[in-house]
Order: structure tokens, then sequence, then C-alpha cells
């Protein structure tokens, strides 16, 4: 019998404070999180002080990390890479920190009009760079198809994926972003990337719109026949709400104790209806 599903989320979608946070994630049954923001800081930012403070409430309030939500990679192509490097052995400090797996990393915004098979050789240099990284430190890097970043296609998140061709370097899956820039997650970019998913990111959209994001189940997600198709497969990932129901910017969605609460329900309902167990 195919294990439930982890429900996750990030929390700084919720509030800024760690213990609202907490407590809506409590309400909702939810116990581990997506570690990004809290205290109006990104976690990488966060002194050591503040990091033993996180630690041991999470610990005392019986919270698990599932997953570092770093912004490696969000960066311009062009943009100096070594001070992010730094950034990156940051996040992998915290990954061990927290006993978690996985630290969620980009691959790098395009100049707008430039092809992105130009960027490609630089791109692959700076992924190995991380990898290389991660896998000395144990930890495997997750890859989101953001919009506007090398790999916001399935065909080039695949070309990223099977190039570097490394266990430490898999898979967020995404459908609202794939419908933002016209791709069809449920079964166009699933397909090319199925067997490298370790992650979803839950968040829904209309197909060809940007910034109409919604709960699952109330877009083209077909978020339902994803998570399915992935028990199917033995995937023993998270499912993480994302929300952005309020506001989505290029760092940080922001949906609100309401809005996150909302987009819980509305997963839970999807999960419900296709007999999918979750914990």
């Amino acid at each position: 019998m195919t294990a439930p599903f982890v429900i996750s989320g990030f929390a700084d979608e919720i509030a800024s404070d760690l213990d609202d946070q907490l407590s809506t994630l409590d309400g909702l049954d939810i116990s581990h999180l997506d570690l990004r923001g809290v205290w109006d800081e990104n976690a990488l930012d966060l002194s050591d002080e503040r990091l033993d403070e996180l630690e041991a409430t999470l610990d005392e309030r019986g919270f698990s990390v599932t997953s570092i939500g770093s912004p490696i990679g969000k960066i311009g192509i062009e943009d100096d890479f070594e001070p992010h490097v730094e950034r990156l052995e940051r996040a992998l400090e915290l990954a061990n920190r927290f006993d978690t797996e996985y630290v969620r990393v980009f691959s790098y915004y395009i100049p707008e009009g430039d092809d992105p098979a130009d960027h490609r050789e630089e791109v692959l240099r700076r992924t190995r760079v991380a990898v290389e990284k991660a896998e000395d430190a144990g930890v495997t890097l997750v890859h989101e198809n953001e919009k506007d970043i090398y790999g916001d296609t399935p065909g080039r998140v695949r070309d990223l994926l099977t190039t570097v061709d490394s266990p430490h370097f898999r898979a967020v899956f995404d459908p609202a972003n794939f419908l933002e820039i016209g791709v069809r997650p449920y079964p166009d970019a699933l397909l090319q990337v199925v067997e490298y998913v370790e992650q979803v990111h839950v968040k829904d959209a209309e197909y060809g719109e940007r910034g109409e994001i919604r709960p699952a189940g109330e877009g083209d997600g077909r978020i339902g026949e994803t998570v399915a198709a992935l028990r199917d497969r033995g995937f023993e990932g998270a499912l993480s709400l994302e929300p952005h129901l309020s506001f989505a910017g290029s760092a940080y969605g922001y949906s609100g104790p309401e809005g996150f609460e909302a987009a819980a329900e509305a997963l839970k309902g999807v999960l419900d209806d296709g007999g999918v167990s979750y914990e």
C-alpha cells in the first residue's frame, strides 16, 4: 500500500511571526513546513541566536522541515555568481541543521529577448558547481520551474536534469508556473520530468494567464490527476502549499492565514475526491 502523502507548506505565506505560522499549521493538522522566511527575514539571513530559537521552537511544537526554500539561482544569469555560492553554502548548512534532505533552487533569469540556448552553458556550469557542493554536503537540490528562468519549460528542465545527471539534483513540479507560460502541466510537462520529481508545489492557475493563482482544483492544473499519477509511480515526496493567493512577487508570495487555510482545504478536497491518503 502506498504511504500517505505528506502535506507541507511555505509558512511565511501565513505570517511573518513564527508563532502565527505554526498556530495556523497546527489548526490545519499540518506538521511539516518549507523553511523560507520568518520574522521578516529569509532563513539564510537569520542570526545564530534566531536559528537557535527557531530550531528549539520547531522541536518543542513537533514540526519537521520539508525543504529549505532558498532563493539560490533566482538571480540573472549575468549577475555575479560568487556571492551566490556563499548563500548556497549557507542553505546547505541549514538543510543539515534542520534535518532535511532538500534545498529548493532555480536556474537563473534569462535577459528579456535573449534565446535561453545562448546561456545554456553558463547555466550548466553554475548548476554543476551547486550540485557538487550539495553532493559533498549530502543534500539534494530540487529545481523549481519558475517563470522566465532557463528551466521554465519542461524540455529545458529535463535538459538540466539529464545533462547534470546526479542523484543530488532533482525536480520540484509546480503546475501553476507551467500554466502561466502556456504549458499544460498534466500530462504534457509531467511526462517529460516525472522520474525526477521529488516534491510538488501546490498552486493552480488558468492556462496562459499570469498572476491568476488559484487554490488546487480551481484552475487548469489537473492537480488531482497529477497526484494520482505520482502515487501510482510510488512517489514519496511532499505536497507543499505555496498558495500565492493575495500577492505573488518575484521573491515571496503572501496569502495570509485565511488564504492559506483556503488553499489547504482545497488541496485536501482534491485528495479526498481522488481517494488519495495524506497526513
